[in-house]
């Protein structure tokens, strides 16, 4: 039986590196529903471009700054990240960021929820 109620504390979390090379700690989990996570790119880290088979997510960027490239459907757009910024991630839109000089820290919600393996992330052709 799962958990009726989860608490994580972020830096009580293992830390594991995204299949487009950014550092992820996977706090939560609503089972069926959505996964919630911090990540993390170092200063002038750029990360790999991708594009998730089977997920969506919702960005919302809580320090640092960089920049953002999101493409689907012939539509591409280059989005300058600093903290307060939300941006969407929907299924099938290639993506791929970059960390200015101070690094960059985002909270994102995955659903449905990440899955396990290594599939889900697919490689794209970024602009970086």
């Amino acid at each position: 039986m799962a958990e009726p109620f989860a608490t994580r504390r972020l830096d009580e979390t293992t830390e594991v590196t995204a299949p487009d090379g950014s550092a992820v700690r996977p706090l939560a989990v609503l089972p069926g529903v959505a996964s919630f996570a911090h990540f993390e790119l170092a200063p002038g880290q750029v990360s790999a471009a991708v594009a998730h088979a089977t997920v969506e997510e919702i960005w919302y960027v809580i320090g640092g700054s960089g920049e953002m490239w999101r493409s689907q459907d012939g539509r591409a757009e280059n989005t300058a990240l600093a903290p307060g910024i939300c941006l969407t991630i929907p299924l099938g839109t290639s993506f791929q960021f970059r960390a200015a000089d101070q690094g960059l820290r985002v909270v994102a919600v995955t659903t449905p929820p990440w899955p396990d393996g290594t599939d889900e992330a697919r490689a794209a052709r970024g602009p970086w």
